[in-house]
């Protein structure tokens, strides 16, 4: 199959992982039985996994890159991607190309025919990935679940070292005893005998990781901090302390969170090794860390900025970092889009969208998203000056005309619509896209 016939077929499965946060009824089982025809590929490397409500994908690119200084060669598989599908399946931190994409596919797909398995989309982009890391005999995979984490299609993996990088308000119904069954979804990535690094700081839910049976757990405040975080040009400076101490180490991603995801990036690496890093190769690893879609500059005057930020914690993150990473804009425009699942008044509110020039509503691309002029009402209706524009590239191209070149024009609420964004700023993928 060519890569496009490859994606259509996978476009035709369902994805299933859009009812996580409803776990009754989930299984592993027919995740379990495609690894099993596939040659349990997971078996054939060590593995860190991540899961969290907020940073993981940050968390998985910083400790890829730590792998890479340390000279091992690392596999990635991450979700959801920005802007080509090739994103979710890296190696040495490449993603993968369109013809090894499509031949991962080819070869899922034979297997899942022959054994009659209903696979998911999530579940066949895991095995690709899986048999991808195997075939290219990576020392070490990073592995990002994509919701929650019990249940989830990557929880095949027995990752070495299980990494939490925090619980917050996603995924759930916000009922009584949220906090402690979020915590239960993800403490079901650790494994007895493995080590977690808890970015959680909350007491009261540390006991529902310790159950897991984790041979040592690594707090955050306790074990490994950030404790210097300060603003430079094209990021933040920062202190970590963990088993090793590293001072002055600039850090390419902007956004004061980043100082907390890589400090347990960092603690995680430590926890593979055992051991602390050189601090030669962590100062590697952090200078040319860019992440697509995560405050990510996509041009200057006016200065055009994106963001995934698509629930409550995160996009309270994204008002702290314009407050303090980009504080010099005279105007600060708008640009957002969410999904169904999404609060908007309160998404509106911890963005800070009251407070600027105009907020332009879209549709994020994507079954679930909330159509720009239902947004648009639910703003004026919270006194927030608005436009509604349909398609999220010519949102930004409408805010873009608006603004002066002093201005910001902030691009958020969802990846789907941070991926719309880079497709339209910058040349096209050569890979097709998938969602």
């Amino acid at each position: 199959m060519t890569l496009r016939e490859a994606i259509a077929w996978l476009d035709g499965h369902v994805n299933l992982e859009a009812t996580a946060g409803k776990v009754h009824g989930l299984s592993l089982e027919r995740m379990r039985s495609l690894a099993a025809v596939l040659g349990d590929p997971q078996r054939d490397f060590p593995s860190v996994h991540i899961t969290g409500t907020n940073g993981k994908g940050s968390a998985a690119h910083l400790i890829g890159r730590l792998f890479a200084a340390q000279g091992l060669h690392a596999g990635t598989y991450a979700s959801p991607h920005v802007s080509s599908i090739n994103e979710r399946i890296s190696l040495a931190g490449v993603p993968v190309g369109d013809e090894t994409l499509a031949e991962l596919l080819s070869d899922v797909r034979r297997a899942v025919e022959a054994a009659g398995i209903d696979a998911s989309w999530f579940e066949i982009m895991t095995g690709a990935a899986l048999r991808c890391f195997a075939d290219a005999a990576v020392d070490v995979a990073v592995v990002e679940v994509g919701k929650l984490g019990r249940y989830d299609a990557t929880n095949v993996v027995d990752g070495q070292v299980a990494v939490v990088t925090n619980v917050g308000e996603d995924h759930t119904d916000g009922g009584p005893g949220w906090r402690a069954a979020v915590a239960w979804e993800k403490a079901g990535i650790v494994k007895p005998g493995a080590t977690l690094v808890l970015g959680e700081t909350d007491p009261a839910l540390r006991e529902v990781f310790g159950e897991a049976g984790p041979s040592r757990t690594l707090l955050r405040e306790e074990d490994f901090a950030c404790c210097r975080n300060d603003l430079a040009v094209g990021g933040r400076l920062l202190d970590i302390a963990a088993a090793g101490r590293y001072e002055d180490v600039f850090l390419e991603l902007h956004g004061r969170h980043q100082g907390d995801n890589a400090a347990l990036a960092l603690a995680a690496c430590e926890a593979f090794f055992d051991a602390p890093l050189a601090p030669e190769s962590v100062s590697e690893a952090f200078a040319g860390a860019g992440l697509p879609g995560r405050l990510e500059i996509l041009r200057r005057a006016p200065l055009v900025v994106v963001d995934g930020a698509h629930n409550p914690d995160g996009a309270s993150a994204a008002r702290l970092a314009l407050d303090e990473d980009f504080a010099g804009a005279a105007r600060t425009f708008m640009v957002l889009g969410m999904m169904r699942e999404r609060d908007p008044r309160r998404i509106f509110d911890e963005f800070g969208a009251g407070g600027c020039e105009l907020l332009v509503t879209t549709t994020a691309p994507s079954p679930r998203g909330i159509p720009a002029v239902e947004l648009a009402r639910l703003a004026r209706e919270a006194g927030i000056r608005c436009e509604a524009v349909e398609d999220p590239a010519a949102a930004v191209a409408h805010a873009t005309a608006l603004a002066s070149p002093e201005d910001l024009v902030f691009v958020s609420g969802s990846l789907y619509v941070a991926g719309a964004a880079r497709v339209a700023e910058t040349a096209p993928p050569a890979a097709a896209s998938s969602r």
